[in-house]
């Protein structure tokens, strides 16, 4: 019998199977330095204990998109191991901040399931929650992948494509316990621009791009303890590269959102999201935002602010053409709330 596995593949799953996914993972410091190293992140809440301590936070917390990723990497081996791209997110509620010491596991649950037209493939949509060693959730989302099958003649499951929010609503957002922008400190933040300064359908250019370079996404990608193999293997595409993992594209984009959002301190939610083209390794990633709604929350000083986040190669400017497609320069569409101070 083999102690080997090939991991899942497309008529592997039922609707209603629930995967607890292995390898629990302890955060530590050494998360957040090789973060910031690689992406180079800068939002003051997650640098600073003192500056989270005036925010009414106990320590600094992690940023928010490392726990992303290492709940997403919990999933790999079951999910994506065996994916062609992962597609989307939605529903995605940021419920309690992880802070260095906190250990983060995952359970998925199949939701939805449609095989591709061609028979080789099929899309896979999972709910994902990430919890803490207490057993408390600390994130939330769902997401959908296209996964190869492992026999093309396997019978096709029945199709259910799950009904999803277009958005988290305003009212569902968690704000974190004790979280105060009162006394915010907008010197040390690094701009002067709060909630009240920004308008719905105002578009934010970040001005600055990086260029992807091979050994950093490896490194990201092995961080999260993403096992997924068209990261790290040039067989499993014809044209013989290895895809970007999509993550390292949205962790990049808000790092280059901080020029002009450098406010935007915490993500509430993911409301939407799409790997709209592939990144490979030499791309320039740029990135531009829009304002698409405003909140207040219940706790003080604190506003929420809706933003479309978009990650391109090059200086595209486009999002879609007149078919609504999008344009190829386009990598990513993310869809997010995020904690400003008012």
């Amino acid at each position: 019998m083999s102690k080997t596995t090939a991991g899942h593949f497309f008529e592997d799953y039922r609707i209603g199977q629930v995967i607890t996914h292995a390898v629990p993972r302890t955060v530590s410091g050494g998360e957040r330095a090789l973060y910031h190293a690689l992406y180079p992140a800068r939002g003051a809440l997650y640098s600073s204990d003192e500056f989270a301590r005036n925010c009414g936070l106990p320590q600094s917390p992690v940023d928010d998109l490392i726990a992303f990723h290492i709940i997403f990497g919990k999933t790999v081996p079951d999910i994506s191991r065996n994916a062609v791209a992962n597609l989307g997110y939605a529903e995605g509620r940021f419920l309690r901040p992880v802070y260095p010491g906190d250990t983060l596991r995952s359970q998925s649950e199949v939701i939805g399931l449609k095989q591709n037209s061609n028979g080789k493939s099929g899309v896979v949509w999972v709910r994902t929650r990430g919890e803490n060693q207490h057993g408390e959730e600390v994130l939330s989302y769902v997401r959908w992948v296209m996964v190869r099958k492992r026999d093309p003649q396997a019978a096709a499951p029945e199709t259910v494509v799950p009904d999803l929010a277009a958005a988290v609503h305003a009212n569902d957002l968690v704000v974190p316990d004790g979280l105060d922008f009162s006394d915010y400190d907008f010197a040390l933040s690094g701009e002067p621009h709060r909630w009240g300064d920004y308008a719905v359908g105002e578009r934010i250019d970040h001005v600055d791009g990086v260029t992807v370079e091979e050994a950093e996404h490896m490194m990201a990608t092995r961080l999260w303890q993403n096992t997924s193999k068209v990261h790290f293997d040039g067989t499993q595409r014809a044209d013989g590269k290895r895809l970007i993992y999509g993550g390292h594209v949205i962790s990049m984009a808000r790092t280059l959102s901080f020029n002009g959002l450098a406010n935007a301190q915490m993500i509430a939610a993911i409301n939407a999201g799409s790997h709209a083209n592939p990144c490979f390794a030499g791309d320039t990633i740029r990135a531009w935002s829009e304002v698409l709604d405003r909140a207040e929350t219940a706790a003080p000083g604190v506003g929420a602010l809706r933003l479309r986040m978009v990650a391109s190669k090059g200086d595209c400017e486009a999002l879609k053409d007149e078919t609504g497609r999008y344009h190829p320069d386009v990598l990513l569409d993310f869809d997010y709330w995020a904690l400003m101070p008012i």
